[in-house]
This record gives structure tokens, sequence and C-alpha cells, in this order.
């Protein structure tokens, strides 16, 4: 039960109830799925620029067990250089996937060199593993994701 006066936390299940009215249609579920098919490819290849064209302007990663957000284009930008910078070998390998009219959420194993400090964890320069789940939201207005919100789990670290 939300504690009185959680207004965030109401506008978050406010939104989450209207996402589960938005209905199922066969061409945005394609349009979806080529999309994150674009994203993934691009962040293969490295190229922001790709990503970038993935996402709203206004696009917003959070991280909230770690309480950080980047917003926007250059905050995406800024998310995915010190990411690729920290691991210049990762390797996401996809575990489990959901695409629906809401958006993607996709489960993977990320392997990489960890060379760059990342988000408060000091460089190793040893291999790294851990799981992530990520949420990328669908706007269907402008048929982009207007972002990520990316969970770890760093249980092999």
């Amino acid at each position: 039960m939300a504690l009185e006066g959680d207004s965030e936390f109401e506008d978050r299940h406010a939104a989450a109830r209207e996402l589960l009215e938005r209905p199922l249609d066969p061409a945005e579920y394609d349009a979806i799925r080529d999309l994150w098919k674009a994203h993934s490819l691009a962040e293969d290849d490295r190229d922001i620029e790709g990503l970038l064209s993935t996402l709203t302007p206004d696009c917003r990663y959070e991280l909230p067990q770690l309480d950080r957000t980047f917003e926007g284009h250059e905050g995406a930008t800024e998310f995915y250089e010190r990411l690729l910078g920290a691991f210049p070998d990762i390797d996401f390998r996809l575990t489990s996937i959901v695409i629906g009219p809401q958006g993607v959420v996709e489960e993977a194993r990320v392997t990489g060199t960890h060379e760059q400090d990342w988000l408060g964890f000091q460089a190793t320069n040893e291999e790294v593993e851990f799981q992530v789940v990520i949420f990328f939201p669908w706007n269907p207005e402008e048929r982009l994701f207007s972002g990520e919100r990316v969970w770890f789990s760093f249980e092999k670290w």
C-alpha cells in the first residue's frame, strides 16, 4: 500500500494502469520489434548515432537501484559512452524478451572486461559478468523508445 502523500508512486501507478489499456496492433508490434532490433544492432556496433535514432529526444535512462538518471539524447550519449568505455568488449546475450504495445522488456547476461570506472564501480581490468533486465518504454506518438529502465544483478562481479 502506498504511503499517504506518495505522489510519485501514485503517478507511476496511474501511468501503469493506462499502459494496460493500450490496444495490440500487429503493425505496431512489428514496428516495436524492428526498432528494438535496430537498437540492439546499433549497440553491438557501438553506433551511438544509431542508438539515438531509436530514442525520443526527451528520452530518460533510469538505473533505479543506483538512483541514477540520464536525460535526453545528451544523457543517453553519456550513458553509452561511459558503458562502452568501461567495457569495450561488452557482450549482451539475450535470455528472455517480451514485446507488447507498452514496449520491450529484455533479460540478458552481460560480460566484458572492466577497463574503466563505471557508476561508482572501480575498474578491475578483469572480465565481469552480470545480469540485466531492461524496459524500453514505447512512445506511440513518436514511434520511438522513450528511454530505458535498467536493473542489474551483480552476483558474479
